[in-house]
C-alpha cells in the first residue's frame, strides 16, 4: 500500500476529477499546505503531489520513503532538484496540457491592450458617453494588430502555438534569441533586435537562474517603440520594480500581466493591474493536466517513469 499526499490541492479548481491510480494506494489530499506542514504531512509518503508548495532540502532530508515528487505544473522551481537527485528522488511535471489557454490569455491580455478595452469599459461606468454627446468618444488610442512586430520570448509550445495565432492576425512574430547568446540559428531574431524593434513583447520562458530578472531596465531602456509587455509565464522573469519605473517613465506602452513573483501580491503592489495567474486554467486544460498527473504517477509504479525533469524548468 503506497502513500501518495497531494499538499496542496485547491491549486486545481474542483470540478476538475483527480482520477484515482490504478495500484493499491492510500491518497491523502490537503487542500494548502505551509511550509512548516511539508514534513509532518510527507511522513511516510512514497509520492508527493504539489503545484507550488516549495520542497527544499532540509524538509527532503527528513523524508526517507519519499520516491517521486509528482509537480501538477510545468513549473518545478519549487523543488530542490539537485538534492532530489542526490537522494535518488525523481520529479515529473506536466507538458503540453496549456497549449490552448495560455496563448489564448495572451491574446486576450493582448487585445485589452491594444484596443484599449478595460479603460474604454471604465469610461462608459463613468459616464463618459453620455457626456460624449454623440455616437462615440475617443479618450484612449485604439491600435490594429494587424502588421505589429510580435517579440516573443520562449520558443517552446506555448511560444510557437503564440506565433501561429499572431500569423491569423497578420502579425510579424520574431523568436527572440536567448539573452547573450548568438548563433542560435535562422529561427532566432538577435535579442537586442527584438527589444528594439518589437510592438509587443510577450514571455513564455521557464524560470530558472539564467532567466530569472532578465527584463529589467536595461532591457526597458532599449524597447524603443514603447511596445505593451505580456507575460504569461513567470513574475521573476521581470523585475517589478524597474517594470513599474518602465510604466512611470512611459519607457513601455502597457504592461499585461498574469503572474507575479510573488502571489498573491500584496494589495499595495502596483501591479494590480493583472489577471490572478490563471493563463493556463481553462478546465479543458485543467483535466488534461489532472489526467496526465495520474498518469505519470502510474507510470513511475509501474517501472516506467515518464516527464521526470532533471533541471530544465
Amino acid at each position: 500500500m503506497r502513500k501518495l499526499v497531494f499538499l496542496d490541492r485547491s491549486t486545481i479548481a474542483p470540478q476538475v476529477r483527480l482520477r484515482r491510480p490504478q495500484f493499491a494506494h492510500e491518497l491523502i489530499e490537503h487542500e494548502n499546505t505551509h511550509p512548516g506542514q511539508v514534513v509532518e504531512r510527507l511522513a511516510g509518503a512514497s509520492v508527493a503531489i504539489l503545484n507550488k508548495v516549495p520542497l527544499r532540502a532540509d524538509a527532503l532530508a527528513q523524508l526517507p520513503d519519499l520516491k517521486l515528487i509528482a509537480v501538477a505544473a510545468t513549473g518545478t522551481d519549487c523543488v530542490d532538484k539537485e538534492t532530489c537527485k542526490a537522494r535518488g528522488i525523481a520529479v515529473s511535471n506536466i507538458r503540453g496540457y496549456a497549449v490552448n489557454t495560455v496563448p489564448e490569455h495572451t491574446f486576450a491580455l493582448l487585445l485589452a491592450l491594444r484596443r484599449n478595452v478595460v479603460a474604454y469599459r471604465e469610461s462608459v461606468i463613468a459616464g463618459r458617453w453620455q457626456q460624449s454627446g454623440q455616437f462615440c468618444f475617443f479618450d484612449h488610442p485604439i491600435h490594429d494588430l494587424a502588421g505589429a512586430r510580435l517579440g516573443i520570448i520562449g520558443e517552446g509550445v506555448l511560444g510557437q502555438r503564440v506565433a501561429g495565432i499572431a500569423r491569423a492576425f497578420d502579425m510579424v512574430p520574431m523568436f527572440a534569441a536567448h539573452k547573450g547568446v548568438s548563433g542560435l540559428g535562422p529561427l532566432y531574431t538577435p535579442w537586442q533586435e527584438v527589444l528594439e524593434t518589437s510592438d509587443i513583447i510577450t514571455l513564455h520562458s521557464p524560470l530558472t537562474p539564467r532567466t530569472r530578472g532578465m527584463i529589467a531596465m536595461p532591457e526597458f531602456r532599449a524597447m524603443r517603440r514603447r511596445p505593451l509587455l505580456i507575460n504569461t509565464a513567470r513574475g521573476g522573469l521581470v523585475d517589478e520594480t524597474a517594470l513599474v519605473e518602465a510604466l512611470d517613465q512611459g519607457l513601455i506602452s502597457g504592461a499585461g500581466f498574469d503572474v507575479t513573483s510573488n502571489e498573491p501580491p500584496a494589495p499595495d503592489n502596483p501591479l494590480l493591474i493583472l489577471t490572478p495567474h490563471v493563463a493556463w486554467a481553462s478546465d479543458e486544460a485543467q483535466q488534461s493536466l489532472a489526467d496526465q498527473l495520474m498518469d505519470n504517477i502510474e507510470s513511475f509504479i509501474a517501472g516506467r517513469p515518464r516527464n521526470l525533469v532533471e533541471g530544465g524548468y
